[in-house]
C-alpha cells in the first residue's frame, strides 16, 4: 500500500509550528542538528509529515528537561544498535535455535 499519511511529507514549518508551539528557528535548528529530516519541495521549501511534528514534539520535551541534542542523538543511536542486535539475534534463533533465554 506504500507510505501511510502519517508519513507523507505534506505540511510547511508554518503549520508545525502552529501544531508544536515552537519557532521556526527552532525546528530549523533541530534539521541542522540532524534530529528532523523534512523534504524540500521543487521551490526548496520545506515538507513534514505528522510523523516529523511527533518527533519535534518529542525532542523539544527532551530539550526542556535539559537534554542537550547531542545526548539526544546519542540514545537514538544506542537504541537503534540494540535493536539491530535483536533483529539479528531473533534472525539466527529462528533460523539456527541459538539464543534462547
Amino acid at each position: 500500500m506504500g507510505e501511510g499519511y502519517r508519513e507523507k511529507k505534506v505540511m510547511t514549518i508554518g503549520i508545525v509550528c502552529e501544531l508544536t508551539g515552537l519557532s521556526e528557528r527552532q525546528i530549523r535548528y533541530y534539521e541542522k542538528r540532524k534530529l528532523i529530516h523534512p523534504e524540500r519541495s521543487a521551490g526548496n521549501t520545506r515538507k513534514y509529515s505528522f510523523t516529523d511534528v511527533e518527533r519535534l514534539v518529542a525532542v523539544a520535551e527532551k530539550i526542556e528537561e535539559g537534554w542537550s541534542t547531542h545526548d539526544i542523538k546519542e540514545k537514538e543511536r544506542k537504541i537503534t544498535q540494540e535493536q539491530r542486535t535483536d533483529l539479528i539475534r531473533g534472525q539466527l534463533n529462528a533460523a539456527f535455535g541459538m539464543y534462547r533465554k
